[in-house]
């Protein structure tokens, strides 16, 4: 009885060994095709309610530490509101009253006043100095943290040093023009020269963050362009007004809104250098307002100011914007 070998011989077919049919793959968690699978979901639900708990807490801290302040404020222009009694609603007395004060107009003359000079001194210097800080080579980041350094003072302490250059006596402004032989000058007690004195102060105070704009600005203009109008001949004041100006235009429109509703809000500088005077020549909305609030006890004029002064900055706001667009 012969035994046949199991494995095939060197001449016999080699057949290929045939494969069982695999279990079809069941994967945990696959949505079905009606829609996700209910893990999927209740994740999603979970992912959108951890969302709407973030806003919810933002909103609710506007809503308390912003927007409740404004309407509140809205209300107390209504009302006679010592905060010793209770308030009493009045009506439109208190922007009755508020019109027929002479002071009224005087300090939004006095305000509108200390925003021209700004615009003119405080709009142009740091867009200067940028240019300047942005054509040097060397020392750039020294000058920029110059330049910044007066911004990161208290604005106490900034009008107490400004305080000690205008000092009518040992002052230092009085000290230089002694030395070239000039009178000195009454800085803070003039009529003529208070205002431009609170504008400096202002002006030296608040430009160092308007020139790191200006200079972040600066840098994003394609180099090409500067290089092309030097090849066709353009001058240093040509490549400036045809090259700079255009390419910062919309920069320089929202720093002159964000300037001009900071400059009708001016406070501290002649409420510590000047107090309003002299001869109220320094008297300011705020100052005003302040003095309405806290030294007359009346918060509802107070609040009646404020509501003139949102009103009078939203409306100016509202039309540059689209004085603005329009151009644009």
């Amino acid at each position: 009885m012969s035994v046949q070998p199991l494995t095939p011989t060197p001449n016999s077919p080699r057949q290929k060994p045939t494969r069982a049919p695999s279990p079809a793959r069941v994967t945990v968690g696959a949505s079905a095709p009606g829609g996700a699978s209910p893990s999927r979901r209740r994740r999603r639900v979970r992912e959108n309610l951890v969302a709407y708990a973030f806003l919810a807490a933002g909103v609710l801290c506007f809503a308390v530490f912003s927007w409740y302040p404004i309407v509140r404020g809205w209300l107390l222009g209504f009302q006679q509101v010592t905060f010793a009694q209770p308030a009493e609603w009045v009506g439109w007395d208190n922007f009755r009253r508020l019109f027929e004060d002479p002071l009224f107009v005087t300090a939004w003359r006095n305000t509108g006043y200390f925003t021209l000079l700004a615009l003119v001194f405080g709009f142009a210097a740091p867009f200067l100095t940028a240019v300047v800080l942005n054509e040097l080579r060397h020392g750039r980041a020294y000058l920029r943290m110059t330049v910044y350094l007066p911004v990161m003072l208290p604005p106490i302490v900034t009008m107490l040093l400004w305080r000690w250059f205008y000092d009518p006596g040992p002052g230092l402004f009085n000290s230089a023009l002694e030395l070239v032989h000039l009178p000195p000058q009454q800085w803070l007690e003039s009529e003529n020269l208070a205002m431009i004195s609170l504008v400096l102060v202002s002006t030296w105070a608040n430009m160092g963050t308007t020139t790191l704009i200006y200079l972040a600005a600066l840098g994003g203009i394609p180099g090409e362009l500067y290089e092309a109008a030097e090849i066709d001949g353009a001058s240093i004041r040509q490549r400036l007004w045809h090259v700079t100006l255009p390419q910062m235009r919309f920069i320089l429109m929202i720093t002159l809104l964000l300037q001009v509703i900071g400059t009708m809000q001016v406070f501290i500088e002649p409420y510590v250098l000047t107090g309003g005077g002299p001869d109220d020549a320094t008297v300011t909305v705020l100052l005003l307002l302040y003095r309405y609030a806290f030294v007359y006890n009346d918060f509802g004029m107070a609040s009646a100011m404020s509501t003139v002064l949102f009103v009078v900055l939203g409306t100016f706001a509202a039309g540059y914007l689209r004085l603005t667009r329009t151009k644009g």
